[in-house]
Order: C-alpha cells, then sequence, then structure tokens
C-alpha cells in the first residue's frame, strides 16, 4: 500500500511461489484497499507462475507446460535406454529438478562444472556423464513434443525482460521469498534489472519447505548488507513459539553466508501448548474432538481453530476427529478458502499463509513425519540431512498458525520431533 500511494504512478506487483498464497494475499489486498478502487487496480496480486505465464503470453506467445508426469516419463525412458547405471529413479528426478532443469544447463560442460548446492552426493565425472546423456535425451523428448518446463519459460522469459524497455512493474514485493526456486528467482530479477530499489523480499528461513538452498548471489539477487531481521512477534504467543523454535536451529543461514539468529520476542503470554503421544488412532481422533469442543466452550468460534495433518493419506484421521465436535468443518484445497463457522482442516504444506487462534497438528507418527518416503527416495546417505531440516520446517510452519492455542498429537511410535518440542 505504502509504495502505491507514494508513487501515484507506478504499477506494484505483490506475489509469491504459489497460487493458494497469492489467493490470500489478495483478500488481504481487498480488505486493505477497500473504498479505494483505483489504489487496487494499480496493484497486481498473482503468483509468480500465473503472472509469467500471462507475460508470456503477451511476449513470446503460447506454450505447453510439460506436466510432472511429462518429465518423469521422459527421465525414465532416457533413463532405461542408457542401459544399467548407478543411479536411482529418484535420484535422476532430483537431480534432474534441482540441478539440470532449475539452472536450465544446455551442455555436458555446464552440467560438468555447475556447483550442485544443496545436492550433497558426490558425483565422479564418469557417472556424471552417463546422467548428463540421460538428461539430454529427456529434454529432447520434451522439445520433440513441443512441451517446454516451466522452468525453462521463466529463463526464457527473464531474458526477454532484461532487454526491454518498458517493464511490467516498477515494484515487485515477494512474501514466503524463502521458498523461490532458482527459475523464478531468475524472473523475479528480471522484473525488476537496473531500476534501484525495485525488489522487496520478506521471508523466513525456518519456513523453507519447498525448496533446496542455492546462492542468490549467483543470480544477481545480493541482499547482504541490505537485509534487516524482524524480532517482534504479534502472531503466536510467547508459549507456542518457544516450542515450535526448539525444532530449529539457534541460527539459520543461507548460502550466501545471511545468518537469522531465532531470538523473535513474542508481545503476548497464552496456555502451553499440549503435546500428547497416545497410543492408538481411537484415542487420538477422541483426544482432538475433546480439546476442539473444549476450545469451542471456551469461546473460541469454528473457524477460529485448525487442524493440521502432514499430508493426504493422514485426512481421515482428521476428519474423523472433527466429525464429532458438533460444528461444520471444511477440508480445505488449493484456494485456501476459510468460511464463517467452519473448522478448517488441512495439510501441513497448505498451512502458510492461514492463522487461527487454535490448531491441532495430529498425526505426527514416527514415519509419517518425516515422511518414510521422501526418507526412501533419498539418491544418497548424505541427502538425508535436507529432508530432515526440510521436515522439521514443515512442523514448525503448521505449529506456528496457532495464535493462542496448540496441540500436537501422534500414536505410537510418535515422530522423534516431538522429542525435541518437548526439550528432551
Amino acid at each position: 500500500m505504502f509504495l502505491a500511494r507514494n508513487n501515484p504512478d507506478a504499477r506494484v506487483l505483490l506475489t509469491t511461489f504459489s497460487e493458494p498464497l497469492a489467493s490470500a494475499l489478495r483478500d488481504r489486498r481487498n480488505a486493505l484497499v477497500r473504498g479505494e478502487p483505483t489504489l487496487a487496480e494499480r496493484i497486481d496480486v498473482h503468483g509468480l507462475e500465473t503472472i509469467a505465464l500471462r507475460l508470456y503470453k503477451a511476449r513470446l506467445g503460447g506454450a505447453q507446460i510439460a506436466t510432472r508426469d511429462d518429465v518423469h516419463a521422459a527421465l525414465q525412458g532416457a533413463s532405461r535406454a542408457a542401459g544399467p547405471h548407478k543411479s536411482s529413479d529418484a535420484f535422476v528426478r532430483g537431480e534432474w529438478d534441482a540441478v539440470v532443469d532449475a539452472w536450465q544447463l544446455g551442455s555436458w560442460e555446464a552440467y560438468r562444472d555447475v556447483p550442485r548446492l544443496g545436492r550433497k552426493t558426490r558425483l565422479p565425472e564418469p557417472q556424471r556423464k552417463v546422467l548428463w546423456a540421460i538428461f539430454d535425451a529427456a529434454r529432447a523428448s520434451l522439445a520433440s513434443k513441443g512441451l517446454v518446463t516451466t522452468a525453462g519459460l521463466l529463463t526464457r522469459l527473464a531474458e526477454v525482460l532484461r532487454g526491454a524497455e518498458n517493464p511490467p512493474y516498477d515494484f515487485v514485493v515477494v512474501d514466503e521469498a524463502q521458498d523461490l526456486g532458482v527459475p523464478y528467482l531468475r524472473f523475479v530479477a528480471a522484473l525488476g534489472v537496473h531500476r534501484k530499489d525495485a525488489l522487496f523480499f520478506a521471508g523466513d528461513l525456518g519456513q523453507r519447505i519447498f525448496q533446496q538452498p542455492f546462492s542468490w548471489k549467483a543470480l544477481g539477487v545480493d541482499v547482504r548488507g541490505r537485509s534487516r531481521t524482524l524480532r517482534v512477534n504479534y502472531r503466536t504467543s510467547h508459549q507456542i513459539r518457544q516450542v515450535a523454535d526448539r525444532l530449529l536451529a539457534s541460527e539459520v543461514s543461507d548460502v550466501d553466508g545471511i545468518a537469522e539468529q531465532r531470538e523473535a520476542v513474542s508481545v503476548f503470554n497464552g496456555p502451553a501448548p499440549e503435546i500428547r503421544p497416545l497410543k492408538t488412532e481411537a484415542e487420538e481422533t477422541a483426544a482432538v474432538g475433546a480439546w476442539l469442543r473444549d476450545r469451542i466452550a471456551a469461546g473460541f468460534q469454528p473457524h477460529e481453530l485448525g487442524v493440521f495433518v502432514r499430508s493426504d493419506a493422514q485426512l481421515p484421521r482428521a476428519r474423523a476427529a472433527v466429525h464429532g465436535v458438533g460444528a461444520p468443518f471444511r477440508v480445505l484445497d488449493e484456494q485456501l478458502a476459510t468460511r464463517p463457522g467452519e473448522i478448517a482442516v488441512a495439510t501441513m504444506h497448505l498451512a502458510k499463509g492461514l492463522e487461527f487462534r487454535g490448531v491441532a497438528v495430529m498425526a505426527c507418527d514416527d514415519e509419517v513425519i518425516p515422511l518414510q518416503q521422501r526418507v526412501g527416495d533419498v539418491g544418497d546417505a548424505a541427502d538425508l540431512e535436507e529432508v530432515y531440516a526440510t521436515e522439521r520446517h514443515l512442523l514448525y510452519v503448521a505449529c506456528t498458525r496457532a495464535r493462542d492455542a496448540l496441540l500436537v498429537t501422534a500414536t505410537a511410535p510418535a515422530s522423534e520431533f516431538l522429542d525435541d518440542m518437548r526439550g528432551r
């Protein structure tokens, strides 16, 4: 709002890495500019992929985006054609996503020499050569079908925008910046190229759950010496913040050496969070249901309550818990549309952008968080550290959606993360 009001002719883009979060931001913009339609018209709120597709179509024409299934099929076919090799399908997909496609590497020499930040598995040159043959064949397969990856589209669009005389926006504000991937940051950098103070990023390294770390400086976005850490927490009680912070290290740093001390101070107190390992799913269902009923009896409105689980596989447990509460509930989709009078139920990945007075985080069992499938898909033991880190961050995000009251439950055996939260 400040940028638009103080620059009457400026166009402002408020954006983030996902459309669901952008939808939540759009609702907040609408609330802030109610009664000022001309101001709202100059503040666009879209997810980065949505705005990129719009700009690409306007400047370069249409594009057919490869789905994840398209990419996986191309990689799997190229991998089989390459004959026996040491790399699993999971490792090949991860290497493509985090390195080859993300950085848009177009030659063997580029792949051979690229710093593989965030990919801890060491690859000798002979193994890299085999992998490059797979990636090169997969790229050719996609191109033969007229498909382009999102990373490819963003990279091409960034090249066009860097040479454009009239940028589409005067200012770009990016929320949840810690989860920007390489091609998205390259695109954002191009939106603000050659203009001082055109870009503003807001983020929290402790909430990075989608992207592996990489160097922003390498893409021309150097925020060293130009960043500030906010120390006052207005959203979460001291008790909830203190327990959630035990999931993270006391200092979180990025690849470029910017360190973030976890020293925030909450401005209000509340009851201590409840962390309850239970013996059976039936006991957990009853405990979560009783906790929700108690919150409503204490004056919480149903829409002030949220229930989160790790993934879709645990949603039936959440539904069972809220079913007997006596209040309507809604399982959220990617539009994050909460409704008055309804308890919200969602997976942890949809927790970002949401806030509730009370939150129950349930089904925090061993092999659920950290998710056993992710652990099993790791191509090398050296990559386990990153998997565990993002799983910790995911639980942290879910817990810190709560303002006043937090319940965390599991069935035996419980996740090891619960011991950390209890300070054991």
